[in-house]
């Protein structure tokens, strides 16, 4: 939970420090810098990241990187078909020595939680993370537990098609604030990682650039970062186009449009501002909306999730921009 004694932290330094994690999970995940830096956006947003390829391009590393950068907790979850809700949130074991109950915490208490392959678990198992990432705490039994502060579940996923997934429900993807994809690396970032790997574990090396008390008032600092009025009315304005637009039979929820402003204070505070600009929104918007959509040609084959994504771009580029809208809060 939020320490009230956490101080906020200074906004000119709060680029400086994104700077050096960035740098530092570079190390580790070769040639993917956009990647990187919208995973710590979403972390300093308080929010949830969904990671999309296929195996083997980095998903999982990326998550371990950046846990291991920020000095935190850390879990990971591999998602089987077998698993219970009770492997992931913990159980109440009987203790026979002192005739009472004892809880046993699952995997998610910890501030970084991996969810690896999330989708090869059942839809029962995966509805164990949805109080968890709505509401920072557990239920077990009757009994709810918070979650420490700062708590992420980064989660990795195989693409929809591949044998034996189990595609993640619209209620749960929309607890994701963003869906990002890793891609294959260049040939001149694969041939560095095999230079790396071939002497030693990048991974192992990587020292905690933050601790979690200073990520705490970072994001205390996010917190206060000033979204004037017209910005305010662009966000919803992009939000409630996708509700209406013909190329898509679901559009994004009002906690798209809370977590699409979250991520714009996350993006400003990384780039050393105090003030949300209409830039900000607009570079975040696909990669905060694109997931939740479901596009009219779901289920004729393929190009879903590419479908929604140039959706919301035709969307932001057709959405007035509020030009004098960077006024900063005095």
């Amino acid at each position: 939970m939020q320490d009230p004694t956490d101080q906020p932290f200074p906004i000119e330094r709060v680029r400086a420090v994104g700077d050096d994690v960035v740098a530092a999970v570079s190390t580790v995940v070769d040639g993917k810098v956009d990647a990187i830096r919208t995973a710590f956006t979403v972390m300093l947003a308080e929010g949830h990241l969904l990671v999309e390829d296929v195996p083997g391009v980095g998903k999982t590393v990326l998550a371990k990187a950046l846990g291991a950068s920020v000095g935190g907790s850390v879990n990971r979850i591999q998602f089987t078909s077998d698993m219970l809700p009770s492997d992931v949130t913990g159980v109440n074991i009987y203790d026979q020595s002192s005739g009472t109950f004892r809880f046993s915490p699952g995997p998610v208490f910890a501030n970084v939680v991996i969810g690896d392959e999330i989708n090869r678990t059942s839809p029962k198992t995966q509805s164990a993370l949805l109080e968890a990432m709505a509401e920072s705490q557990v239920t077990v039994d009757g009994v709810t537990r918070p979650l420490e502060a700062p708590f992420m579940i980064v989660a990795t996923q195989n693409p929809i098609d591949m044998e034996g997934t189990y595609p993640l429900p619209e209620a749960q993807r929309d607890r994701f604030m963003a869906r990002i994809t890793m891609g294959y690396p260049s040939a001149d970032a694969e041939r560095q990682m095999l230079a790396d790997r071939g002497v030693r574990d990048p991974l192992s090396a990587l020292r905690p650039i933050v601790d979690v008390q200073t990520l705490r008032a970072i994001v205390q600092t996010v917190r206060g970062v000033h979204v004037a009025p017209d910005v305010e009315a662009y966000i919803v304005a992009i939000v409630r186009a996708t509700r209406s637009h013909p190329d898509l039979t679901l559009g994004a929820s009002p906690r798209a449009t809370l977590h699409l402003a979250q991520a714009a204070r996350a993006h400003a505070a990384l780039l050393g501002r105090p003030f949300v600009t209409p830039d900000d929104v607009a570079r975040l918007a696909p990669v905060i909306l694109a997931h939740r959509l479901v596009p009219v040609a779901r289920g004729l084959g393929g190009g879903t999730e590419d479908t929604a994504r140039d959706v919301v771009v035709r969307i932001v580029s057709d959405t007035a921009v509020p030009f004098a809208a960077a006024a900063v809060r005095s």
